[in-house]
């Protein structure tokens, strides 16, 4: 999104294959969990790129192995090695897929390492100009071992952003661990927003985790309460939406140094040119410490139809605009950012004054726009 003002009226339904991302830190049990779902028929279609063949037990699913690193499943299933850059995996398969050299798939599934930070992994599917056109990034699954957790988000960053970003958080290895409250509200202070599940469910699917509800525009829906979770959000925090005609915020987190989560809520409108503008100031000034950004916006120029965004850290998915709010969504702006290393109250305060929201000592929208000093880099309209 740039900043020019007849950008909204060009925003439509994005087209793509759907990639789901699957990470955890090392010895989390990504591959022990990959091995119970390959099976599965939700995936019966699908191309999953992993670390190594070896460490996923696929051999009685073997069908055909090609020399380009390409194997091919019984249940119709593809899987493939990284190849150098993850972007040269994607390309190459979309590339395979459209030429006919291999059978079409409808999804990816992508294991990471355990030392990965998801964010490039996450950009990789969004910020290429080609992959942006072939994929859609679905949604990010982050194991966490309960025996383990912890110590482990103590000391390791990569494993603090790997919950953060996730929309669903997979604990495994609870029946060895005994009471793990604390882990709980460890992953509940880093990331309010993630459904949290069990890896030892029985029933446990892999659409369960990998479908996040987010925007198909083949079916025209989106799954607000789940992509968002706002319902478990809600209901956390005790929020009652009758009587506020006015933006606010949930202060979500309690006790993390460095990364925060924030869930905000707007009942008015927002004009189309001022969002652009808080979107691109918020992602050229303050990209690096934003590690990603979802929600649903009630526009001016015509609230019936909101506005799907999805970014993380200064790359943007193309935004969609719904042609109607989704069946039982409240018809109102609400936003996820997830930040690192950002004042209390700095990203609401901005979108506030954006949208014109009264609030003491706060700028309004023409405070923001006319007067250069406000923001840096910003130029006055005058």
């Amino acid at each position: 999104m740039t900043g020019d003002k007849s950008a909204p009226a060009a925003w439509s339904a994005p087209q793509g294959v759907p990639v789901s991302i699957l990470t955890g830190f090392l010895g989390a049990g990504k591959t022990t969990l990959l091995n119970r779902l390959i099976g599965d028929p939700w995936l019966s279609d699908a191309a999953l790129i992993i670390n190594e063949f070896g460490d996923v037990g696929i051999d009685h699913l073997l069908v055909e192995s090609s020399s380009d690193g390409i194997i091919e499943l019984s249940d119709g299933c593809l899987c493939c090695t990284v190849r150098g850059e993850l972007v040269d995996t994607l390309a190459d398969l979309m590339d395979r897929m459209q030429t006919g050299r291999i059978r079409p798939f409808s999804r990816v599934v992508i294991e990471t390492t355990g030392l990965a930070d998801p964010v490039p992994v996450m950009q990789s599917v969004i910020g290429h100009p080609a992959l942006g056109q072939s994929y859609r990034l679905e949604g990010l699954v982050t194991v966490v071992d309960a025996v383990n957790g912890l110590s482990t988000l103590a000391e390791h960053e990569e494993a603090r952003r790997q919950v953060a970003v996730a929309d669903t958080i997979v604990l495994s290895k609870t029946a060895l661990a005994g009471n793990h409250d604390e882990l709980r509200s460890q992953l509940d202070a880093l990331n309010p927003m993630a459904r949290v599940v069990s890896a030892g469910q029985p029933d446990l699917a892999a659409q369960d985790l990998f479908d996040a509800g987010a925007y198909d525009p083949t079916e025209r829906s989106l799954d607000v309460a789940r992509w968002l979770s706002s319902d478990q959000d809600d209901h956390a925090h005790g929020h009652d939406h009758s009587g506020h005609h006015h933006g606010h915020t949930h202060d979500v987190n309690r006790h993390d140094r460095d990364i925060r989560a924030d869930s905000m809520v707007f009942e008015r409108p927002i004009a189309p040119e001022a969002l652009a503008l808080f979107i691109d100031l918020l992602r050229s000034a303050h990209g690096p410490k934003l590690l990603r950004m979802k929600g649903i916006v009630k526009l001016s120029d015509d609230p019936s139809r909101p506005l799907v965004l999805h970014a993380v850290q200064s790359l943007m998915s193309e935004p969609v605009r719904l042609s109607a709010w989704p069946q039982g969504a409240a018809q109102e702006t609400r936003l996820v950012v997830i930040t690192r290393d950002m004042p209390k109250g700095f990203v609401e305060e901005l979108f506030a004054g954006f949208a014109n929201e009264p609030g003491i000592g706060r700028a309004d929208r023409d405070a923001l726009t006319d007067n250069p000093l406000a923001i840096p880099g910003m130029p006055s309209r005058r």
